[in-house]
């Protein structure tokens, strides 16, 4: 019996002459398309405009891919790209990382309330989030598809030896621990909002998912192999720094919802008094 799974995937789905399909740009576009189903759908339970979630599209997927790049670039080698600048361009060669994606559609998302919804950014999120936890485990289960962003070595039975990383010891495959942390920030969200009204408390989902995602993260950093040589020997690698104010955000942004629930309530009896 094998304690390990083999693991030798050819990232290029199919080709088209010169052109290469890409399993990871395919996981990508599903992703952005399961976002935009599932915003549709709340939306129009919401009665919100149609075009609201066009131009919510729009915004956050631009800002989503350049900030995935910018982040890329300036958090794990700014040095290289500082000097090269026109290769920040280059997006084809590879090189997106999501906390500069996060930092991205926070800024897009505020351009978007600033000029359609007006409703404020945290209003926005806590509709917007839910589709995006889907996104984020399709990006994961690209990056599993590319044989890259793994975990160390484990000696647990579902251990991945990546054969095209030339990889010879099994290793943690946290591609697919970050995409089921993922999905179930995605399950609880969608409960919250469906089944517990949620979204009638500012920023409670998007609190819950910024604890879902990025304290998840915050941990399978432990087992995942650094991205770059600078983080070796740092008692925290850039993952981890980089969430830590979105943990801390999302723990603000809980603890305010319940705060402004508690004073509404307050109000009220002191009102029918």
């Amino acid at each position: 019996m094998l304690n390990y799974i083999t693991w030798d995937v050819d990232p290029v789905l199919f080709s088209l002459g010169s052109i290469h399909v890409r399993w990871y740009g395919l996981l990508w576009a599903l992703g952005i398309w399961f976002t935009l189903v599932i915003t549709q759908k709340i939306f129009k339970h919401e009665e919100l405009p149609d075009k609201w979630t066009d131009k919510l599209f729009i915004y956050t997927v631009l800002g989503a891919i350049l900030g995935a790049r910018l982040g890329h670039c300036l958090f794990y080698n700014p040095t290289y790209y500082l000097a090269r600048p026109q290769e920040i361009l280059f997006i084809w060669q590879g090189g997106l990382a999501s906390h500069g994606g996060a930092i991205g559609i926070v800024i897009s998302t505020y351009l978007f309330d600033k000029k359609f919804s007006k409703k404020g950014m945290i209003w926005v999120f806590d509709r917007l989030v839910i589709g995006v936890a889907v996104c984020g485990a399709m990006i994961r289960l690209g990056n599993l598809m590319n044989s890259e962003i793994y975990g160390g070595p484990t000696t647990l039975p579902w251990g991945f030896i990546f054969v095209r990383d030339n990889q010879v010891t099994p290793m943690h495959p946290t591609q697919i621990y970050e995409a089921i942390y993922c999905l179930i920030t995605f399950g609880i969200t969608y409960w919250l909002y469906w089944k517990r009204e949620a979204y009638k408390r500012t920023g409670l989902i998007f609190g819950v998912f910024l604890i879902g995602i990025f304290l998840s993260r915050f941990f399978v950093e432990f087992i995942k192999n650094n991205q770059e040589s600078f983080e070796e020997g740092m008692l925290l690698n850039m993952g981890q720094l980089l969430s830590i104010p979105f943990i801390i955000w999302g723990i603000w942004l809980i603890m305010r919802s319940y705060k402004q629930t508690n004073n509404n309530s307050a109000s009220k009896i002191s009102t029918s008094k």
